[in-house]
């Protein structure tokens, strides 16, 4: 019997298995961020065991507040800090060098294919796009992680979602994904990969896989998981060159991951894109979402653009195609926050950055902070934001506040309109 890419990952890291069906497996990189990394270290100090399995393999980032606005989340960036410092960890990217975990480990080529990772944030699942098996956990497994250099994990089973089709013009990854959590629902994909297949997905950059990857965890998943192919390739050459000859080299490897043809899974789903239309959620939970052509014209108060989900470069550019030349309404406020220092340079350099000012955006630092309600564009209760982020829970982005998710460029034309709108009726320019 054929395995899954991840029944292949589990099989090449497993330590034990001290219960059927629960795998204790070992781990090539642990991520920590200042939010809830601090928590598993102070324990771990209070314990006696103030130490880590691999300062090489721990890398960490203060980005859900940055800089700090008040002294709790001061104190929260010094513990990581100072801990940093004293284990050696040399992938620590503080304050003008850091940004958004989920985008920034990436950049940086610190996640491979067939990589097991973990880190104290739900979104880690973002990571599966390079074929990895990435995933959220709670405060003692991460202590666990730090100390030990591993994590427990039950079996999961594996969900086959084909993506096939045409993509329609105005539609986005983000539109994909918002369709697939709607038709799995919050609860449909619990205790399982979602594993992307089909046409679309080996057309997609990376950037779109890992906006596809980023909300699985909103379908209940434990990750979402993408073949690392030529793209996957590409997007890593510079930090993997040295370990190959050449790139089809490094494709063949990195194919040996795939899952096998005879693999079993415990459910196949296909999901044709050629009539979809941009999908914007609509109430408090990630799967409430409707067609824009239903929800288009309900005012907003702010238009937000960023993200460990909608914040990359390619996210930017979309965007920008259709705020070129036009000033956002005077009803709401725009804000944009680069995901990573290179996206913001790179920005820059192709005049994005000028495009979004220029516009009427408050343009802020790599953070993570407006997307759970932290800084940098929290809500009034009763105010309404169009969001390129991942969730829409109650008070999410400000107690009382409402938050609409879509895709960068409903987003945009969300911004020129004052209210929810359809990007195909705007025709993007060239940037």
């Amino acid at each position: 019997m054929g395995m899954t890419l991840t029944e292949k990952i589990f099989s090449a890291h497993l330590r034990d298995e001290p219960f059927p069906g629960t795998k204790v497996l070992g781990l090539d990189v642990v991520l920590c961020h200042e939010i809830t990394t601090p928590i598993a270290i102070n324990d771990l100090v209070k314990r006696g065991k103030d130490r880590v399995f691999d300062p090489a393999k721990i890398k960490a980032v203060i980005d859900h507040v940055t800089p700090a606005k008040d002294s709790q989340t001061a104190e929260q960036g010094k513990i990581l800090r100072n801990w940093a410092r004293r284990h050696n960890i040399k992938d620590f990217f503080d304050i003008g060098r850091n940004g958004i975990c989920h985008a920034l480990f990436p950049e940086k080529g610190f996640i491979r294919p067939g990589y097991t990772v973990i880190m104290g944030d739900s979104h880690t699942c973002t990571h599966g796009a390079f074929g990895a098996f990435a995933a959220g956990v709670g405060t003692t497994d991460l202590e666990v992680g730090i100390l030990k250099g591993v994590c427990a994990f039950r079996d999961p089973a594996t969900i086959r979602i084909n993506i096939i089709g045409k993509v329609p013009d105005g539609v986005y990854a983000k539109d994909i994904i918002l369709k697939i959590i709607k038709t799995l629902t919050v609860k449909g994909a619990t205790d399982s990969v979602m594993e992307f297949h089909g046409d679309v997905v080996r057309n997609m950059t990376m950037e779109s896989r890992m906006t596809l990857c980023n909300m699985a965890i909103e379908a209940g998943g434990t990750t979402g998981i993408c073949m690392p192919d030529e793209v996957t390739v590409d997007y890593l050459w510079e930090y993997v060159s040295s370990d190959f000859r050449d790139r089809d080299e490094a494709f063949q490897q990195y194919r040996t991951w795939w899952s096998d043809e005879n693999c079993t899974y415990s459910t196949v789903r296909n999901v044709d894109v050629t009539a979809l239309e941009p999908q914007v959620t609509y109430g408090y939970k990630p799967d409430e979402v409707k067609n824009i052509s239903e929800i288009a014209g309900l005012p907003v108060d702010q238009i937000y653009i960023g993200s460990c989900t909608n914040g990359r470069l390619e996210d930017l550019r979309i965007a920008a195609a259709y705020l070129k030349g036009k000033t956002i309404s005077p009803a709401v406020r725009g804000i944009v926050s680069p995901a990573t220092p290179r996206v913001f340079q790179d920005a820059n350099r192709e005049g994005i950055i000028q495009i979004f000012m220029d516009s009427g955006f408050c343009v802020t630092n790599p953070t993570c902070g407006a997307c759970l309600g932290m800084s940098t564009g929290v809500l009034a209760p009763d105010e309404v934001c169009a969001s390129t982020t991942n969730r829409n829970f109650p008070g999410r982005m400000g107690k009382g506040g409402m938050v609409h998710l879509m895709s960068p460029a409903v987003a945009a034309v969300t911004a020129l309109e004052g209210k929810i709108a359809d990007p195909r009726n705007y025709k993007r320019k060239e940037i």
